[in-house]
């Protein structure tokens, strides 16, 4: 065997293993009985203790270091490996393993602070999960990753990306978004749905609409829980979604975005399963196929033309009276509360909140006892309207209980992708609004998996979307389809 067969054979185990780990953190979120959550935080411990003695095994540096590649597959495994490896010997084992421990208890204790309205139960909960964080990013900046600890820890989900970047970024887009918002709250409000929307009949319509976008319930499941999600990669890939039987939108459109992250990876070439590259290459790129997928094909006029005679089949009379009203509904411009239940134009603002504060946090201008107070001044601010309770204000994520500083501002990253994915899919599909109108996404979908979701980590993030769209990534393609879409829903 070569030393790059002997490395991948190292590899292949220690994906095994971590794939493991990450069934066990989804059904922590979804079935495990409430009074296992301390079991289960050593159980996390202890397979991250597992998986990090793997990823910095001192051999698997003297494999890295002998390996040479074959082909651009090859490559690009080394590529990543090199990368990961490069950050995990950063890390003590000790810290490793405390973080995976602590943020597998934070998780339950965030959900129970959720649901009671209680800030003061979970500001120590955040407080250690912080400094935790903290010092993981300040060795991984130590060790050259990253300006600084925020930046270290972006790598992490956007390699590439830096705060300065992101923020950049931002700037270019809030005043089109802010003039935009300004232009829909301006004009007649968007009727609502009314009526009675049970929780089987959601589920059962958002089964069918995963479906039709392409995900194989063969190798996944949908299921409920406290905030969606999608888990796994290769041959078992897990979406779960929320239901609230006031607003079926919150299911439909949350199963649609979580089936953009599964069909990714499903769709990755089989032949790269456990490899470092048989999954997506970023959170970035992950968010750009949820957001295509929910906005710009969920969310299109000729879908919702579709959606609205299947709502009428699974529910009855939904309060509005035409497509045109269904789908004025859909787009309802409004300064809420919740960031998953935001319009496309809201959406990007709630993410620079918690994208500023989370950079505060971790650069320690912020403590977690000044987050609720911080986020309230801010939200009222940016949106006009004062928070009225916890769990719709800074309690409505579950990402930093669980650790996830540097993953907040991918979501706008996503949706600057997909807005260049989306632009160079229809100039391929000219046909694309006569599927759509027939409940049809598959040309769209299938586009996706020919030009990036087969590839995986094939290349880098930005050279990802480079090479399916044939542009560099830039946000006008995204802001040009905002503004033609709420320009025509601000006429009534």
């Amino acid at each position: 065997m070569s030393a790059y067969d002997d490395l991948m054979a190292h590899v292949r185990v220690t994906e095994a293993v971590s794939a493991v780990a990450g069934r066990t953190s989804w059904d922590q979120e979804t079935m495990m009985p409430p009074g296992a959550a301390p079991q289960r935080a050593e159980e996390m411990a202890a397979l991250e203790e597992v998986l990090h003695a793997r990823r910095t095994d001192p051999r698997l540096g003297d494999m890295l270091a002998a390996a040479e590649a074959a082909d651009d597959v090859q490559a690009a495994n080394l590529r990543e490996l090199r990368r990961a490896y490069a950050r995990d010997t950063l890390v003590p084992s000790a810290l490793a393993a405390r973080i995976a421990r602590v943020t597998s208890l934070a998780q339950g204790q965030w959900a129970k602070a959720r649901a009671a309205d209680d800030a003061g139960a979970f500001v120590p909960v955040l407080d250690e999960v912080v400094r935790l964080r903290r010092e993981e990013g300040q060795a991984l900046a130590a060790g050259g990753i990253g300006g600084d600890a925020y930046d270290a820890l972006v790598q992490d989900y956007e390699p590439g990306a830096s705060a300065a970047t992101l923020a950049a970024m931002f700037d270019e887009m809030r005043p089109r978004l802010v003039a935009l918002r300004e232009r829909c709250l301006a004009a007649p409000p968007a009727p609502r749905l009314a009526g009675r929307f049970p929780a089987d009949a959601q589920m059962a319509l958002a089964t069918d609409l995963a479906t039709r976008f392409g995900y194989d319930l063969d190798r996944g499941r949908l299921d409920e829980s406290v905030h969606p999600f999608s888990s796994g990669s290769g041959f078992d890939v897990r979406i779960t979604t929320r239901v609230d039987e006031a607003d079926p939108f919150n299911c439909l459109y949350s199963t649609v975005h979580e089936v953009g992250h599964s069909t990714y990876e499903q769709g990755v070439d089989a032949a790269h399963l456990l490899t470092p590259i048989g999954r997506g290459v970023s959170m970035g790129v992950h968010e750009s196929q949820s957001r295509s997928y929910e906005n710009q094909m969920a969310r299109s006029a000729p879908f919702c033309g579709w959606l609205y005679g299947r709502m009428r089949d699974a529910f009855g009379d939904v309060g509005v009276a035409s497509e045109r009203d269904f789908y004025r509904a859909v787009h309802a411009v409004r300064s809420g509360y919740i960031r998953t239940e935001a319009d496309e134009i809201h959406y990007n603002l709630h993410v620079l909140l918690r994208f500023d504060l989370e950079r505060a946090l971790i650069l320690g201008e912020l403590e977690a006892a000044e987050v609720e107070a911080a986020w309230n001044a801010r939200f009222e601010a940016d949106f006009g309207v004062a928070v009225d309770r916890p769990s719709n204000g800074f309690l409505q994520d579950v990402h930093w209980s669980v650790g996830l500083m540097g993953y907040f501002p991918t979501y706008s990253l996503g949706n600057l992708y997909a807005g260049c994915l989306m632009a160079a899919a229809r100039a391929d599909l000219p046909d694309l609004d006569a599927a759509l109108a027939t409940g049809d996404p598959s040309p769209a979908t299938g586009w996706m998996r020919d030009r990036l979701q087969r590839f995986g980590a094939l290349r880098t993030p930005v050279d990802t979307i480079r090479h399916a769209t044939g542009t560099d990534p830039s946000a006008g393609p995204l802001l040009d389809y905002l503004e033609a879409k709420f320009g025509d829903l601000a006429q009534g």
